[in-house]
């Protein structure tokens, strides 16, 4: 006994808190939960592996005398093993054949004597669906989302299709027998369908419409079918068309037989190989070279001609001069090229404040059309990153140049996230809120004097999870020619609450601006491993007949958390099974005005006075949630 207590206290000494994550998708033969020991090994040594949020709670037990499955839980009867001298060589991973999405969850490797318990390693295992992948080229008609169930489905069947990317994005909505494209996102208006009779047939895929590079990512196909939520996940990728670069070939070939005959032209065929720079820059720099010479003599009525990967022309040179008229806006304010190029035979072009990852083609013409030599500029912009805690009062989303030049007191400055929703406005001299988007009023400011300073940082108050993304900084001229352009990442860190060993209750908190609409409604949701209504706040009171029964006078909110903007929500008497994932929505109609993510860990125990060792348990363990949120 005393030597195991010993052992016990030293090995808590030097142990670090181990945590891992393990993925593995569904089907696959087996799976390794890894955990080793090399320190001292006592008698009478058992091994349990075990899954808290399960009861009975053991996956697999190792003794002296062998395995001992007599209170193992059933759905893994016939599925664990340990290696046969795992006591011996202290290597007590477990192999876990044939994982399901069930066995999803955190496992516990622990050691014991009978008397004392040591907790080795925690390993969230996550089992992943089996995705489908879709290829398409740029240019299709249209292609098609897989996603396919049992026929007959209830009339009440609710189908969602989201663009799970970074932040979900609505893509498509079937319930109650008809489309709902309300929430839809902009970028798919219009351009999405799903089969007719899809309840009878149960292929709930989803035609898209005339796909573009933009539109790879991964997709997932939720189906609330009764009680069951079944998620089937898609990858699109969407390829640039063969067809276009056979042309080019075939027009190279042609090029070939041409300049071949003609002898001393052979150069210009070299230049048509030698066409790829690559660019990389910090997109907070004024400016990039976008770099395309000559090694031969152009003719004098030679025209030249960038474009980026959408055709959009970033400058044209023609007759001697530039062209603006030609100019697509978003360049015309922003790019240069040198004086006399055509004697010196540089065309390479000045593009001023670089914000997004682009392809850019410089292309030599000659009067008739014919190409003289062309040269492609992959340009790679590295977008800065801010992070902050879910939880913080704001966060400032830097917009700034160093360059030292008088804006128009006419200039406008637009923030806009990255589906392209205004964020923030300042137009004739001030802020115009009712330009901006429900979801961000009350909750955004900038400086004072910016066109004079150049400084168009912008303070974002409350950012939660729903706010993470790319946010774009643009300045406007009357014309609308952009002046200044700028991005930044923002990264909101998501809440994770842990509740004490023995208290009574937790908070789990959300703060944001006061003076919501009094009619609208604010809704807590447990969301992970399974859907739960957890509290309702509507019509100025709270609806306990609405909320789950689990919850039912266990659940609580402040007075007048509209005027307030005091969301949070108290939970008492916790428990074990209480932990997982919440979900905040503050609606207004079929608008989400406010939205914030929470993780709440079970009871956490500590090492009392004796030299005890006590669990942290925790049926679900937050981080591998984050990358896959539900619609």
């Amino acid at each position: 006994m005393k030597m195991f207590v010993v052992f016990v206290i030293l090995l808590h000494v030097s142990q670090h808190a181990l945590a891992m994550l393990v993925e593995v998708n569904e089907g696959e033969r087996s799976v390794l939960l890894s955990c080793q020991h090399s320190d001292f090994i006592p008698d009478d040594l058992t091994v349990m592996w075990t899954r808290n949020d399960l009861h009975p709670k053991s996956v697999h037990l190792r003794r002296e005398e062998g395995d001992d499955v007599t209170g193992q839980n059933q759905r893994y009867s016939g599925r664990t093993s340990m290696r046969s001298d795992a006591l011996e060589t202290s290597d007590f991973s477990l192999t876990l054949r044939k994982p399901q999405l069930t066995d999803s969850g955190s496992y516990t490797c622990s050691i014991g004597n009978g008397r004392e318990e040591l907790r080795l390693k925690d390993i969230w295992l996550k089992v992943k669906d089996q995705q489908v992948e879709v290829k398409v080229e740029e240019g299709s008609d249209s292609v098609i989302l897989p996603c396919k169930t049992n026929p007959d489905l209830p009339e009440d069947t609710r189908v969602e299709w989201a663009h799970s990317d970074r932040e979900l994005m609505m893509v498509h909505v079937y319930a109650n027998r008809s489309d709902h494209l309300k929430n839809q996102d902009d970028l798919y208006c219009g351009r999405t369908k799903m089969n007719k009779d899809l309840l009878r047939t149960g292929d709930l895929s989803l035609t898209l419409k005339y796909p573009t590079e933009r539109d790879s990512g991964g997709y997932i196909c939720t189906i609330y079918r009764d009680k069951d939520i079944l998620r089937q996940k898609v990858v699109l990728q969407v390829k640039e068309p063969f067809s276009a670069w056979a042309t080019v070939l075939l027009v190279l070939l042609g090029l070939l037989v041409l300049l071949v005959i003609s002898g001393g032209l052979i150069y210009y065929f070299r230049d048509y190989f030698m066409s790829d720079y690559k660019v990389k820059v910090n997109s907070r720099v004024d400016s990039v070279l976008l770099p395309c010479k000559a090694r031969v003599w152009l003719p004098k009525g030679a025209i030249v001609e960038w474009k980026e990967k959408y055709n959009r022309k970033a400058y044209v040179y023609q007759n001697g001069s530039n062209q603006p008229e030609e100019t697509h806006p978003d360049f015309k304010a922003r790019t240069k090229i040198r004086k006399n190029l055509l004697k010196i035979g540089d065309f390479s072009l000045t593009l001023k404040y670089p914000t997004i990852t682009n392809t850019y083609t410089c292309t030599i013409y000659d009067r008739k059309g014919n190409i003289l030599m062309e040269k492609h500029v992959k340009l790679n912009v590295k977008v800065p990153q801010v992070e902050v805690d879910s939880g913080e009062e704001s966060v400032q989303l830097s917009c700034k140049t160093s360059s030292k030049f008088d804006l128009p007191d006419d200039a406008t400055i637009e923030w806009t996230n990255m589906y392209n929703t205004k964020v923030h406005v300042y137009e004739n001299g001030s802020d115009q809120p009712e330009e901006q988007h429900k979801i961000y009023r009350e909750r955004t400011e900038m400086n004072k004097d910016l066109l004079k300073t150049g400084e168009f940082t912008l303070t974002l108050k409350y950012p939660t999870d729903g706010n993470t993304g790319i946010y774009t900084c643009t300045v406007y001229s009357r014309e609308r020619n952009i002046l200044l352009k700028r991005k930044v990442e923002l990264k909101v860190r998501d809440c994770l609450v842990e509740v004490k060993e023995g208290a009574e209750s937790v908070e789990l908190p959300f703060k944001t601006t006061g003076n919501l609409p009094e009619n609208a409604t604010v809704e807590w949701e447990y969301c992970e491993p399974e859907y739960r209504k957890v509290h309702v706040y509507e019509k100025g009171s709270d609806q306990p007949g609405k909320k789950d029964k689990e919850y039912r006078d266990r659940t609580s909110m402040n007075k007048d958390p509209l005027k307030t903007g005091d969301l949070s929500l108290t939970l008492q008497e916790p428990t074990d099974e209480d932990s997982g994932r919440y979900r905040c929505e503050v609606k207004h109609g079929c608008q989400i005005l406010r939205t914030k993510m929470l993780f709440l860990k079970g009871r956490v125990q500590v090492q009392d006075q004796t030299g005890d060792i006590r669990n942290r348990s925790s049926s679900i363990d937050p981080t591998p949630l984050m990358a896959d949120q539900s619609v």
